[in-house]
């Protein structure tokens, strides 16, 4: 009896490899997407930043250039 319990339960192994790699792919993936939220946070300060930077250049040439090309200078 035991030797049958042995055996069915030996056989049935096969399938685990595979939900033992979903589950790891799972956890990578949960670990990934926390790593993104957390970076998540400091790119959305930068790119505000960045953005608040060429706006601020792009209003100060744009005045400077259109006085510049003024007919006559």
């Amino acid at each position: 009896m035991f030797r049958a319990i042995w055996k069915f339960l030996h056989k049935n192994e096969l399938g685990q490899d595979l939900a033992e790699y979903c589950l790891l792919t799972a956890l990578v993936v949960l670990i990934a997407l926390g790593i993104l939220y957390r970076v998540a946070g400091g790119m959305d300060g930068i790119l505000g930043s960045l953005n608040t930077t060429l706006a601020a250049g792009n209003s100060n040439s744009g005045t400077s250039t259109s006085t510049s090309q003024t007919p006559g200078n």
